[in-house]
């Protein structure tokens, strides 16, 4: 039955971890990546490195982390410049790791 079995896909829950690179840091764009991320429901942490660059983790459904990878490679805070932004550690998971999107330190 393919109705089943997309009903279980909507189960599965996508992860990915991200760097944004470029001048990223003093523009709130944590602030708003942590706003972007609650709007799309998803769950999570960014925060600053020490070379300049935003660090973090998304999780949800996989539609919703594409959206959210889309915004954080192409949109981030308004007064940000992204250079580019790199993706790792994409996959598959049974349950959400974080139970809210937060800025850590």
């Amino acid at each position: 039955n393919p109705r089943h079995r997309e009903n279980m896909a909507d189960t599965n829950v996508a992860s990915v971890d991200f760097e944004v690179h470029g001048y990223v840091q003093g523009v709130c764009f944590r602030m708003y990546t942590e706003r972007e991320a609650e709007k799309l429901g998803l769950t999570g942490w960014c925060k600053n490195t020490r070379q300049g660059t935003v660090q973090g983790q998304v999780q949800g459904s996989v539609q919703q982390v594409q959206l959210m990878k889309r915004w954080l490679a192409q949109t981030g805070s308004p007064s940000c410049r992204i250079s580019y932004t790199k993706f790792t550690n994409e996959r598959l998971i049974s349950k959400p790791e974080h139970s809210r999107f937060r800025i850590t330190f």
